[in-house]
């Protein structure tokens, strides 16, 4: 018996002793994914023509900060928004900042988008914001929706409604 219980002792410590390992355990739990639109998300990819039929991808915006702006004619504080946006790419582009404004098609315009831009003094890429560039960036809310990513595509401020220039500025100067 003693023989016995000795034996059941050793099994006992032999098999308590691979308790605390994880080599054949179940597998951790990942972090779950920021979903497309929040904060901390990624820039996501895309590829798109701009409203004067030149080619823009996400590939050509890899490390700057990067302001994504939607927008429409027929928004009035977008029209406020925009020429200021124009400013920042003004000062900053050449320290590797971008601005991207995706043309909201829901419903008609109120002008010819292009003579618009020309109008409030933007020559950044004029985008339509198809179903599937409004889906990869999280569904948009309303409008103005503005994006701020990092140098690493991260999403790092958003605003849905408008929001004055120097607001902007303050958060990219940190990224720049």
């Amino acid at each position: 018996m003693a023989k016995n219980f000795l034996g059941f002792l050793i099994f006992l410590m032999v098999g308590l002793a691979g308790c605390g390992r994880n080599s054949a355990g179940p597998a951790q739990p990942k972090q779950a994914a920021i979903a497309a639109g929040e904060i901390g998300s990624h820039l996501p990819d895309f590829s798109v023509k701009d409203l004067r039929g030149r080619a823009l991808s996400s590939a050509d915006l890899r490390g700057k900060v990067v302001l994504i702006d939607f927008w429409a004619t027929w928004c009035q504080p977008c029209k406020k928004e925009m020429p200021g946006y124009q400013k920042l790419l003004d000062r900053y582009g050449s320290r590797g900042f971008a601005v991207i404004g995706f043309k909201f098609d829901v419903m008609r315009d109120t002008e010819d988008p292009i003579q618009f831009a020309k109008k409030i003094g933007v020559n950044y890429p004029l985008p339509i914001a198809s179903d599937e560039i409004k889906q990869k960036f999280g569904g948009i809310p309303g409008l103005p929706t503005t994006m701020l990513y990092d140098r690493q595509g991260i999403l790092r401020k958003k605003v849905v409604g408008f929001e004055y220039t120097d607001n902007f500025e303050s958060a990219l100067k940190q990224l720049l």
